[in-house]
């Protein structure tokens, strides 16, 4: 007896689709082995790019987690990336800045808490609200302290630093092991997620919380304050994303600075399936395609160059099809978006 298996369309194409994108990315990755390609230069870059994409993914997972969504996380980036350079610039310290970018992001952050999980109002329509304020608050505070002078404002940003013995390691060693000060402090964080996600007494509250807020309130679990701090962690990690942007990527703030990393952080965390390793594994996969697409720009192949702006799509692309194909494949925590009102 032979039972006939009925594959519809739509499975067709989620079966299909991600080859064809991982295909691609092959055959870029093809083209510039073909020109000469440094792997040391390429996974160090990656891990660099990386940084901030983890930072923000590892906050928006710990609100997610308590059962919140927040897409203010772009402008907490980029509140973040312009208080740590000014503060940086004034007082000529780069951690008094990251100190600073902490801060700048919590401000806002306590913005969208005190909104949402106090008030309750809509979580998405604050989200984008207050990315509209911190594109206009840092676009007019920069203007007025920074562009109006007609100079160039740099400073001197974050340099690498090697690990003795394991830094000399092929390949994986000036990839992991010779970073920024930011860089291991991301690892480091994300060790510390991990094992707050291993059945810890936090863990425990924050995944309750998320998954089911009222068993949690009739537990004794402070539902309204463990959703509070949650957002107040994602301010200050997103905060410190921003930083890693504008002192340790680059050595200057630029208006609009945090490029849609925060839309691509909400993604990562769906990617990764809501867990600390897997959210690290796909921020490093982001960084290497926006490495490899920076790589691409600076080969001698006129055609590449000439096309330039495709390239610079290309982590975006990535970002829908990431999207696409992981929705259904993970669980997302069951009260997520939804408000808690204590009867």
């Amino acid at each position: 007896m032979t039972t006939a298996i009925s594959t519809s369309p739509t499975m067709v194409q989620r079966r299909v689709w991600p080859w064809i994108v991982f295909l691609s990315y092959g055959v870029l990755l093809s083209v510039h082995l073909w020109n000469g390609f440094d792997f040391g230069s390429f996974f160090q870059s990656g891990v660099r790019i990386a940084t901030p994409l983890l930072l923000a993914a590892l906050g928006e997972l710990i609100v997610e987690k308590a059962g919140l969504i927040n897409i203010g996380i772009e402008g907490i980036v980029l509140m973040g990336a312009f208080g740590g350079f000014a503060a940086a610039y004034q007082l000529d310290s780069l951690w008094i800045g990251v100190g600073a970018g902490m801060l700048a992001g919590l401000l806002l952050a306590i913005m969208f808490a005190f909104l949402c999980v106090t008030l309750r109002n809509d979580q998405i329509v604050i989200g984008a609200a207050l990315n509209f304020l911190a594109i206009g608050a840092t676009g007019l505070l920069y203007q007025i302290y920074y562009a109006s002078s007609g100079s160039t404002h740099t400073l001197e940003p974050f340099q690498e630093f090697e690990l003795p013995w394991i830094s000399g390691i092929p390949i994986i060693g000036p990839a992991l092991f010779s970073q920024t000060a930011l860089t291991y402090l991301a690892i480091l964080i994300t060790l510390v997620f991990v094992l707050l996600n291993l059945r810890t007494r936090i863990g425990f509250h924050l995944e309750a919380v998320g998954e089911h807020p009222r068993a949690a309130d009739a537990a004794g679990i402070p539902v309204h304050r463990v959703r509070w701090a949650a957002v107040l962690i994602e301010g200050l990690l997103g905060g410190l994303a921003g930083a890693s942007l504008s002192l340790a990527s680059s050595n200057t703030f630029n208006e609009e600075m945090s490029n849609g990393r925060g839309y691509i952080a909400l993604a990562i965390v769906i990617f990764g399936r809501w867990n600390p390793l897997g959210v690290l594994g796909a921020s490093l996969f982001f960084g290497a395609v926006t490495a490899l697409q920076l790589s691409l720009q600076a080969t001698d192949i006129d055609w590449l160059r000439s096309n330039y702006p495709y390239l610079q799509m290309l982590p975006y692309l990535l970002t829908l099809m990431v999207l696409t194909f992981s929705i259904g494949k993970a669980r997302a925590p069951s009260a997520m978006g939804k408000h808690y009102h204590r009867e």
